[in-house]
This record gives C-alpha cells, structure tokens and sequence, in this order.
C-alpha cells in the first residue's frame, strides 16, 4: 500500500504552477466580492464624495466623544497625555512649535469624518454608527468654536462648514518649479566627515524645574528647629473654632458641582498639594483677583483684566464658565464651555467650597 508523501517536492509544484490554470497568476486567492469590496470602500472625499445619510448633533457628541474618545484626546478635544489634540492652536501655525488640530490646520472637514470612521474609537474601529460619527464631528467643530453648541451636522449641510485653514494649502509643484535645483543624486560616500550640527529642541521629556527642586529638597535634611519653636510646638495649642459655612452656601449644590468639575480636572487642580499644570489652580478662586496665581503665565487678557481689578465673583464666573473664549478671547482654554445653567451653578458653588 503506498503511502501519503507529506511534503510536495519543488518539482513538482513547479510543474503544478505551469498547468494552465495556473500559467497567469500566482494561484493565490480569488476575487472580492461585490460587497467585500464595499466594506473597505469608505473614504469620503474633500467635496463629500462618500458621505453617507445621515446626521448628528453637538450635545450627542459631547456624550459620545465623552464615552470613546476621551480617554485620549481628552474631555474637550484638549488632548490628554501625549495623545494628540484636536482643538485648539489658533493663530499659531506661523510660531517656532504651531498647534496642528482639526481647528488651526485640517483643510478639509472630510478628513475628520473619514479618519473617525474608518479608525476609530481606537481598539474598536468602525463600531459606531454614521450618525455618531456625524455627532462627534460636529462635537469637534464645536470644540474648536467653529460651531455653536445646537449646531446638528448632515450630509446636507457638510460641505457649508468653512475650516479656517482650507485655503492654507497649495498644490505641490515641486516637480516642475524646483526641477531647476536638481543634479544628479549621490548616495553613498557624498561627504568626507559627517558631524551633527543641531539637536532636536522640543522633546517634551524635560522634567520641570520644580519638580527637579521638589526632589533635591527631599534629599537635603531638615535643619534643627530653635529651642524656642519646639518648646512651642510642645505645649498644646489652643482649639481654632470651626468655620462656618459660608452665609447662603449649598452644600448639596457644591456635591453636585464636584462632579462635573471632572471635566475641569484635566486642567486645573483643588485641595491640598495642587500644582499648577495647563491651568493654574482654583484653590481660593471665588472672590479673588483675576489672574492670581503669581507663579502661573497667564494669556494677556487676563493680566489686563487683573490691572483694571476685575474679580471672580459669581456673575463673572457664570459668564465664563459658560463661554471662556467669549469672556477672554485670547485664553489658552481649549474648553468650549458649560451648556446647562445648573452646572455652571453646581461648578461656582464647589468653587466656593474650595475657597473659604
């Protein structure tokens, strides 16, 4: 009985591969199908080509953006870690270090739609629906402040949304208007000695300076108190009376308005050990100076506002939280504002709490 071979020679794989079946490709596959093809046929193109019916509206984004893409680009599109943004850098492509986003430098809207479509949410791409994707770009629009917050986006309105730096591109003509500079290409030995001659500037990996301070100070020992101070220190003090509340204060209210400042958090700290970080810290913010945090660089607006002696107070808090960039256009908040009365109300409360 003759046995199965396990291995085919080369021989005769050659051979197999010169039958006629075989003489014209590789014999390998077949043919998508139809509706194959259409499952990765999803690019939309610059002038809408592609776009699918459908539409999605600024507050159902928030919520879907919250709830997908966050955890990277941050509740606000603001970006979080080294996880890109997507809104913001305004005015800023002509700098030394621009802010490239969806607002400051994306020419074509399409572009949004598509990549969030086609690659997103990462881990779990193309899982949501048109409508959603429609939503979260009209969330990144409005994050950008290039739509209002009852802005609905659709395949019929797309293409009337103008982005800033639609006209900030050209066609690239190199082949003909550089091919004057042009000689014959070298690629190997072209240069006697090869040196470096400059370092990448903007790393992003360069501990701050406090915190290179922070950690010599935990390294020095403390020096010995006065006999004086720990005599004092010994002696028991007398009982401080306990605050009182805040005349009018709503306990209830601030609870409520810690919880959305979660949104806040990325930002701006609270409470004991708060540092500066994009934002100064809130501690004691309710009724002092605009732009008092002496160690934080505040956009110039602000250190105007803190000249003419304007105050945090309620009124001026409202107003903010529910609009910074209207209050202070030139602010460095990439945050679009609170949408609903009674957060902007719970947030001011909380505020208090942390500043009594």
């Amino acid at each position: 009985m003759s046995k199965c071979p396990k291995f085919v020679s080369a021989a005769a794989l050659v051979a197999t591969l010169a039958t006629p079946a075989f003489a014209e490709t590789f014999g390998l596959g077949r043919e998508a199908l139809p509706e194959e093809i259409a499952a990765w046929d999803l690019d939309i193109g610059p002038e809408g080509q592609g776009l699918p019916v459908g539409s999605g509206s600024v507050e159902d984004g928030e919520m879907i953006f919250s709830e997908n893409c966050a955890s990277c680009h941050g509740e606000f599109a603001e970006g979080s870690g080294n996880w890109p943004k997507l809104a913001g850098g305004e005015g800023s492509l002509a700098d030394k270090d621009p802010l490239k986003t969806v607002g400051s430098y994306w020419p074509y809207l399409s572009t949004v739609y598509d990549y969030v479509r086609r690659s997103m949410p990462f881990g779990a791409a193309q899982t949501m629906s048109d409508d959603d994707v429609y939503a979260i770009t009209a969330y990144i629009l409005y994050s950008n402040y290039l739509v209002e917050d009852d802005f609905v986006l659709s395949n019929e309105n797309f293409l009337d949304v103008e982005m800033p730096n639609a006209g900030g591109f050209i066609v690239d003509d190199r082949e003909t208007a550089e091919a004057h500079f042009w000689g014959e290409a070298c690629y190997e030995n072209c240069k006697e000695n090869v040196e470096i001659t400059k370092r990448a500037a903007v790393l992003d990996v360069t501990p701050e300076l406090d915190a290179a301070a922070e950690a010599a100070a935990e390294e020095t020992p403390a020096e010995e108190a006065p006999a004086e101070e720990v005599a004092a220190a010994v002696e028991p003090a007398a009982e401080a009376p306990a605050e009182e509340p805040a005349a009018g204060f709503d306990a209830d209210l601030a609870a409520a308005g810690e919880k959305v400042f979660k949104k806040c958090k990325a930002c701006h700290q609270v409470g004991d050990g708060a540092k500066n970080r994009t934002g100064p810290i809130l501690n004691g913010v309710y009724g002092a100076p605009v732009a008092h945090i002496e160690d934080f660089r505040y956009s110039k607006d602000f250190e105007a506002a803190h000249e003419e002696g304007v105050v945090w107070d309620e009124a001026h808090l409202a107003e903010f939280l529910a609009k910074p960039k209207g209050v202070y256009k030139k602010t460095k908040m990439s945050f679009a504002g609170l949408k609903k009365d009674d957060d902007i109300a719970a947030v001011i409360e909380y505020l208090k709490s942390v500043s009594q």
